[in-house]
């Protein structure tokens, strides 16, 4: 089942998102490099209709060079759509960003028709450091913890170009599980939404696969040539626990603490520069989500009907008490 969190000031932000879309030349998406399409919100698509967008693959200096290349490829293919890679530290990033918009909506400029644009991410994804870096200021609240900034605020980047910021969010259902493990991997979902255990094992899972040399370089295990990429991932987290002395009593290791410890690693970059994703891994599990959902609804609308052509004389004993579990 995949990882799910839309707390309620999230509904707020969707609110005025829709208020506000309509005054909207250009949408900047903030995403993590690391997880380009995971980190795209297909809600946010839906609120802001055909409006050009420009995707930000930010973080971009702790994600894989080469994957982050066929991300760019992929956006800019896109219709009314660009892409940039981006480090939220960089000294002069706002040239890049206002040159993108104006790309995308070029008959926008000027006092008269000045540019006006929504900024957007998941949470966590770096959008408030960006913003700082932009306006050579704190206006916007940064920490890693997801759901941060709380409300919509404007700021000035030039005379003819105003930005409306968004607090972070997500959507309300994440059909794509290995979507939302991700996205808990990097810090975009509230800690008391997923287990940290089951995510730091799948994210272990996923740099096995194709970032061996990362987990040995790091973790220093000391085990045989081939061993990291082969053992199993409760096996692999077992032996990280013990290497870093995250033990309990008894000679047993503290799970809990040594996933924490993997996921630090991931979200500090630590471990190295990594992509969780390739455009092609993330359409196959969008079109496998899309597959199961359809399947989930079919079985909900059996469901309905088989209901609806019931009496209307509710049984004393016995009735329908099935329920739709999240």
């Amino acid at each position: 089942m995949a990882i799910q969190w839309f707390p309620g000031h999230m509904h707020l932000t969707k609110k005025a998102i829709t208020e506000r879309i309509k005054d909207i030349d250009v949408v900047i998406e903030v995403l993590d490099a690391r997880l380009p399409g995971s980190s795209a919100n297909p809600l946010l698509a839906e609120l802001t209709g055909h409006k050009p967008t420009l995707k930000v693959l930010n973080k971009q200096d702790v994600a894989d060079a080469a994957r982050t290349a066929l991300w760019l490829d992929w956006y800019n293919a896109q219709s009314d759509t660009a892409a940039i890679p981006l480090d939220a530290s960089e000294a002069a990033p706002a040239r890049k960003l206002i040159d993108g918009c104006h790309r995308l909506a070029p008959n926008r400029g000027g006092m008269a028709k000045p540019m006006r644009v929504l900024i957007c991410g998941v949470p966590n994804v770096g959008k408030s450091t960006l913003i700082n870096t932009l306006t050579n200021k704190r206006q916007a609240k940064t920490g890693d913890e997801a759901g941060i900034t709380k409300i919509e605020q404007r700021i000035t980047l030039a005379d003819d170009f105003y930005l409306w910021d968004t607090p972070g969010m997500l959507w309300p259902r994440i059909i794509v599980p290995e979507s939302g493990y991700n996205l808990a991997a990097s810090g975009a979902v509230g800690r008391n939404a997923y287990d940290e255990e089951l995510v730091a094992l799948e994210l272990l899972r996923r740099l096995q696969r194709h970032y061996v040399p990362e987990l040995e370089a790091r973790y220093k295990l000391g085990l045989p040539v081939g061993a990291v990429a082969t053992m199993q991932d409760d096996e692999l987290l077992e032996a990280i626990g013990r290497k870093r002395g995250a033990m309990l009593g008894g000679g047993r290791v503290n799970l809990q603490k040594t996933a924490e410890i993997v996921m630090t690693d991931f979200r500090t970059a630590i471990l190295g520069r990594i992509t969780l994703e390739t455009p092609e891994q993330f359409e196959a599990w969008r079109a496998a989500g899309l597959v199961e959902d359809a399947k989930r609804q079919a079985k909900k609308d059996a469901r309905a009907k088989a209901r609806g052509k019931g009496s209307g004389v509710r049984e004393p004993h016995g009735g329908d008490d099935d329920g739709e579990a999240g």
